[in-house]
């Protein structure tokens, strides 16, 4: 119950009424034995990060964005709804209540997985970065992900960020981040990303309508700016190919070589809580490797979006050689906005 109530509080926070209300209800339905104890039963104990609820709400998204849940559907602008659940969410919660009562298996396999959001607006804050490292020291970059999910933000550089603190891109591109940069701007760079790749348990292919509607799930329904740029990001994903691998975060980084002449980088975003605790030895090792390795002709950075241990959201970048690490600025969770507070590099 407590993790659903935090899950609840957190979607107000980030501007998901809808899903607080909801996932408030699921809590008392959970306490109150009803349909949210048989969907969750055998999970319970799963850890906080894993987003036990969130996972739980993916699956009932998915089938009210596929056309298998009308009633649910009617409250959810994602699937062509109005975000009205009536007061105190009670309409939308008995449409979702009776849904987690029907269709229990089907839900309760969307709990075996991570939440994939793969979510777009983290781009700003490695386009951000790659600006930085690259108006250091003008290289192609070379930018290897762990936890790509379907690979969405290997596409960043082709991304369009508008607005007075700093502008990055082509204004004609497919995915336009507006609002993405606050405070001081990222120096101006042109980026150009030579090859991309990446790796997750769970790769999504987002050429499939399979690997979409997963994608389009765990993106909060009432949250229509975020599903259009996701909507964006896919059709963008179409054009520019990327490398997806089906591995470990370590068997990612372990296969990261350096190339003379260019910045190779090592980027994730709200990935390092679902990686135990070996993962995260082996990629720690491998980036030491990497940096020791690294030389004035071939650079190695490592740039990371993650939570410190104050509970901020941090844009992290550690360049080799040197080991330099700065923290360039804060962002929500979910990406945007961006506020930068690093100048750059003198």
């Amino acid at each position: 119950m407590r993790l659903l109530r935090q899950q609840s509080e957190a979607c107000r926070v980030l501007g998901s009424p809808l899903y607080g209300d909801l996932l408030a209800a699921a809590a008392a339905d959970l306490r109150d034995g009803g349909p949210t104890a048989a969907v969750l039963d055998g999970h319970l104990t799963d850890p906080g990060p894993s987003a036990l609820g969130q996972r739980m709400m993916g699956g009932a998204h998915a089938l009210a964005l596929s056309g298998q849940a009308p009633d649910l559907a009617a409250f959810y602008p994602s699937a062509g709804g109005t975000a009205d659940p009536g007061p105190g969410g009670r309409a939308a919660w008995a449409a979702l209540r009776a849904l987690l009562a029907d269709r229990a298996a089907g839900i309760r396999a969307w709990l075996d997985g991570p939440p994939q959001t793969n979510e777009t607006g983290r781009g700003a804050a490695l386009i951000g970065g790659l600006c930085h490292l690259v108006a250091a020291a003008p290289r192609p970059v070379r930018l290897f992900e762990i936890g790509s999910s379907a690979g969405l933000n290997l596409r960043a550089d082709r991304f369009h960020i508008p607005g007075d603190a700093g502008r990055y891109g082509d204004p004609g591109a497919l995915v336009v981040l507006p609002g993405a940069w606050q405070g001081v701007p990222p120096p101006a760079a042109t980026v150009r990303v030579t090859e991309r790749s990446g790796g997750d348990l769970h790769p999504i292919d987002p050429a499939t309508a399979d690997g979409r509607l997963r994608l389009m799930a765990y993106v909060w329904p009432d949250q229509e700016a975020r599903m259009a740029r996701l909507r964006s990001a896919l059709a963008l994903a179409a054009e520019v190919p990327a490398e997806l691998r089906q591995e470990t975060a370590a068997d990612t980084a372990g296969r990261i070589r350096l190339a003379a002449g260019t910045w190779t980088v090592l980027w994730h975003s709200i990935v390092w809580q679902y990686l135990d605790a070996d993962q995260r030895a082996a990629v720690d090792r491998r980036t030491e490797e990497l940096g020791a390795a690294a030389d004035g002709s071939a650079g190695f950075a490592h740039l990371r979006l993650e939570p410190s241990r104050q509970g901020r959201y941090q844009v992290t970048l550690t360049t080799w050689p040197g080991g330099a690490e700065r923290v360039l600025g804060t962002a929500s969770p979910h990406g945007i906005p961006v506020t930068w507070d690093a100048p750059a590099a003198g």
